[in-house]
């Protein structure tokens, strides 16, 4: 019996992921931000320098920028599922700056 409410206390603690598209996080980046993210999409451009990358996915409600500091960037066209804190910066007009900084990811099959 104390094993399992020692397991239930654990998972009602953990920090878990949450899954969200890409239209959420820009429609309201203050309520994510410095949080753990899930989300999907196809990178539509990339940039890798010694390890470290950047690169832009889609899941055709938007556009997120990610940056890694392993494995550099994925190629452009593939389907992958990032895992990372999302980090909102500000709003311009209808232009917003929010970076997600990936901690995993995992390419998907198309």
């Amino acid at each position: 019996m104390k094993l399992t409410a020692a397991f239930l206390l654990m998972l009602s603690t953990c920090a878990c992921a949450t899954q969200v598209r890409i239209s959420e996080l820009l429609a309201d980046p203050g309520h994510y931000d410095g949080k753990t993210v899930v989300t999907t999409g196809t990178v539509t451009k990339s940039a890798s320098v010694l390890n470290y990358g950047t690169y832009e996915i889609t899941d055709g409600s938007g556009n997120l920028t990610v940056v890694t500091t392993q494995g550099g960037a994925p190629r452009d066209n593939t389907r992958v599922e990032v895992k990372g804190t999302f980090h909102s910066g500000f709003a311009l007009g209808t232009a917003r700056l929010a970076v997600l900084e990936e901690k995993d990811r995992r390419p998907l099959v198309p």
